[in-house]
């Protein structure tokens, strides 16, 4: 048995903290204007009616009503349907 532990690259290795990206509303959930609806590293789900991208791509509601998520043509969309 040694008497020190092994000073390799693995015992020094920290992970960095999570981003917290995803959807944080679901489909059919309501939301009032500001509320963030997904964080995302670009865009891959795309702006529908009702919604708009920051800077960092997140996409928030902009209108009152509840969150609808699509597909056309093979791409993802979301928007919000106002009642």
């Amino acid at each position: 048995m040694s008497t020190h532990k092994a000073a390799g690259k693995a015992s020094q290795h920290v992970s960095p903290a999570g981003k917290r990206l995803g959807i944080k509303k679901s489909d059919g959930s309501k939301v009032t204007p500001g509320m963030i609806i997904i964080r995302q590293r670009g865009s891959q789900i795309r702006l529908g009616r009702g919604v708009a991208m920051g800077r960092d791509h997140t996409i928030y509601a902009v209108v009152k009503g509840v969150v609808k998520f699509g597909k056309k043509l093979g791409r993802k969309f979301v928007g919000v349907v106002t009642k």
